[in-house]
């Protein structure tokens, strides 16, 4: 969900590399990758004189460290010598020359005696110059003694990771999924990591609700012919569920209502808000079953509008066409979950002893089946979905026809212990800072894909790189926290309960989160994605594709990836990113980017949005004052104190969560700033009002959402002018 890095507002030359350049993505395996670095802000800033202000070179970042410095005696100030009469002998210089006068031949001993004298404080004199360089250059003082981070510093960590390492751990874990315990898994993370000498790695456990599949698979039968299919496709027989494995029985929906359900198929397409208006005026919908493609929104949501819709059950699929040329999914069974997050049993508390479970077997009143394309087309009679000159045809049932079905779901639901494996990196000068850098690892009972085994063997080589350098002595300023998640495929049951037990202290103290759920679908392109405030890193492009968990074969991986290039390289991305975060003085946040990201929302032929604009203007001379007066000189190594740096690093981190909302629609970021797709920039809770008010006549839901929208943008507005006023009183008061 966060990355980062360097802040957007250094410009750079037309002969340097801008900061979101990383000499990783020169790989020769991601050709096509493109990490565009959004900045539009040029012009402005070169009114407002930002234009003096560019990146440090390599020279002036290596000022400041001790190897790279000559000890010059004559700089260093008797303050820095300890006190007493060393001292004394720099203050007074009439104390030495009172003791080296000439002394009379005729008393040779006492002339002897002061030499002596002379030469011993000579060389404590020096050994005290010695004492308080030392002294002064290792003890912490408000101001840091180095200005930047030693810029070789995280290529070294980074240049210790290697492919063959990845590989090898690769293989070695997707060699422990089949096991029906995912204790044995979680013991081999918490092995591997404490080896590597990562502290305190310990288990946490919760007992959860999950939702499985039945020992017998779900099936779909055509009522005009009595044939009987699996989710698959294939004809419901004994030799066919055998042939499949348990890949027939993964293919569910998790928290699905369960029975049999016998209904007319209607097409709604994608379910948007038109598809539902334009069938509910020819069709009565009630209780009837919907064939719904995957994607463009949330599948939470488009459930819940069936749901309200009257809809009784949803086969749920993905059209071909919405895929590359090169993916042939007809076939593919697939696994979604309808859980929102966490235990269902205990919504918004920790599933710890002694909590009150609530009976909450589904989360639906909908019967949701995923089936595949293949299945799909012979339900509607269709052919091939691409024709012979290569152009794709959408599967779509004829509106004249009626297809009438019989859907069986069935499921079991058993509470099971979820494991989480964490350990963690203690900061040097931010200890109760934390970066939480996340992956998943496989869960009994879910699909058996191999995406955990690329996320955990990647985060297992970082963790490689850095503890070699922990071991030399070196720490991140601030705390690490290294997470493998269970029960993720469930709804992130794992992640979730143990942000709900940790609440309190994570609301407080978290930085960042880096998540590493799914390193690798493909070998073309890069797709991260990040906050608005880290926009300078990467271009936000989700899908909502991706909510489908195929059961991919474990050598599919490697047949994208052969030499674990693309794995060492993501890895090192991710490194670059996690190090940075979790050691520049300044958190890499920027508060311009948000107020630009709001204007950026609001463009456009957009009703009722006038007052959001003006507000949002407010909010951007805001942000620019804050970046100019305030961030602006703390990346300034000559004006850095360090009780101002962290107060303004307490700034940086909480300023997004103006934009958190108490309640967002089913399948929504609760972020309002997060886009639902790359081709909507808008907010997401507005493109759901007005999704929401096409069939209604009422526009109320349109009006609490552009208000809930205004009160974000002043809340962020009046919390940037409140960090500004706390600096200036502080200013004011040391004046």
């Amino acid at each position: 969900m966060f990355t980062g890095k360097k802040m957007a507002y250094q410009k750079v030359n037309a002969d340097q590399r801008a900061p979101g350049h990383s000499q990783y993505l020169d790989n020769d395996d991601l050709q096509a990758t493109a990490l565009d670095l959004e900045w539009d802000m040029e012009k402005e800033l070169e009114e407002s004189g930002f234009d003096q202000f560019q990146l440090d070179s390599a020279e002036n970042q290596n000022l400041g460290h001790s190897e790279t410095i000559d000890l010059d005696l004559d700089s260093i100030q008797p303050a820095t010598s300890p006190k007493g009469r060393f001292q004394r002998l720099q203050e007074e210089s009439d104390y030495i020359t009172h003791y080296t006068r000439s002394a009379p031949k005729s008393n040779r001993c006492n002339f002897c005696h002061l030499l002596k004298i002379l030469c011993i404080a000579t060389i404590l004199f020096i050994f005290g110059i010695f004492i308080g360089y030392y002294v002064h250059t290792n003890c912490p003082s408000d101001t840091p003694s180095s200005g930047t981070v030693d810029p070789q510093l995280y290529q070294e960590i980074l240049k210790t990771i290697q492919a063959e390492d990845i590989k090898k751990s690769f293989r070695n874990l997707v060699q422990l999924y089949k096991s029906e315990d995912d204790m044995e898994i979680s013991k081999k993370i918490k092995t591997q990591w404490t080896s590597l000498g990562l502290e305190d790695v310990q288990f946490v456990n919760y007992s959860v609700l999950l939702n499985l599949p039945d020992p017998s698979p779900s099936t779909v039968t055509l009522s005009s012919s009595g044939q009987c299919f699996h989710p698959n496709g294939q004809p419901c027989s004994e030799e066919a569920r055998k042939d499949s494995s348990q890949d027939l029985l993964y293919s569910y929906a998790a928290y699905s209502a369960k029975g049999i359900l016998k209904a007319e198929v209607i097409d709604v397409s994608y379910g948007m808000a038109d598809d539902l208006k334009r069938i509910r005026k020819i069709k009565n919908v009630t209780n009837q079953i919907a064939l719904l493609k995957l994607g463009k929104l949330p599948l939470l949501y488009k459930l819940s509008l069936l749901e309200k819709a009257g809809f009784g059950g949803v086969l749920l699929y993905i059209d071909p066409c919405d895929l590359p040329k090169t993916v042939n999914p007809s076939h593919d069974t697939f696994m979604v979950s309808l859980n929102p997050g966490g235990d269902p049993s205990t919504p918004g508390y920790p599933s710890v002893d002694g909590s009150f479970r609530q009976s909450r077997s589904n989360l639906t009143s909908l019967l949701v089946q995923p089936i595949s394309a293949s299945l799909v087309a012979k339900l509607i009679s269709s052919p091939k979905a691409r024709t012979k000159n290569d152009a794709c045809s959408p599967l779509e049932l004829p509106n004249n026809e009626v297809r009438v079905v019989s859907m069986q779901v069935q499921t079991v639901t058993k509470l099971k212990t979820v494991t989480n494996v964490v350990g963690y990196v203690m900061g040097l000068t931010s200890p109760d800072r934390y970066i939480i850098v996340g992956s998943h690892h496989h869960t009994a009972h879910s699909y058996n894909g191999q995406e955990w085994a690329s996320s955990t063997a990647i985060i297992t080589a970082f963790i490689r790189a850095l503890m070699s350098k922990v071991k030399r002595g070196w720490r991140p300023d601030r705390t690490i926290v290294f997470c493998s998640w269970g029960g993720t495929a469930f709804g992130n049951i794992g992640s979730y309960e143990w942000g709900e037990d940790f609440k309190k202290v994570l609301q407080k103290n978290v930085v960042a989160y880096i998540s590493i759920h799914s390193p690798l679908r493909g070998n073309s392109s890069l797709h991260p994605v990040a906050s608005p405030s880290l926009q300078q890193l990467v271009v936000e492009g989700p899908s909502f594709l991706s909510e489908a968990l195929f059961s991919t074969r474990a050598t599919k991986i490697e047949e994208m990836d052969p030499s674990f290039n693309l794995h060492e390289t993501i890895t090192k991305l991710s490194g670059e990113v996690i190090l940075q975060i979790a050691n520049e003085p300044v958190l890499p946040f920027n508060a311009i980017d948000i107020a630009l990201e709001v204007q950026n929302n609001l463009k456009g032929d957009q009703p009722n949005t006038h007052q959001l604009l003006a507000m949002a203007s407010r909010l951007r001379e805001s942000a620019e004052l804050f970046q100019s007066d305030e961030m602006r000189p703390a990346n300034d190594p000559k004006e850095r104190a360090s009780n101002r740096i962290r107060m303004l690093n307490d700034i940086l981190q909480d300023m997004e969560k103006s934009f958190l909302v108490k309640q967002a629609p089913p399948g929504f970021y609760r972020n309002i700033l997060y886009h639902l797709d790359e081709k909507t920039s808008r907010f997401s809770i507005l493109v759901e009002a007005w999704e929401h008010c096409k069939p209604l006549a009422s526009n109320e839901t349109l009006q609490e959402a552009l208000s809930e929208v205004l009160n974000s943008i002043n809340s962020a507005q009046v919390y940037f002018k409140a960090g500004l006023d706390v600096f200036r009183s502080v200013l004011d008061g040391k004046n």
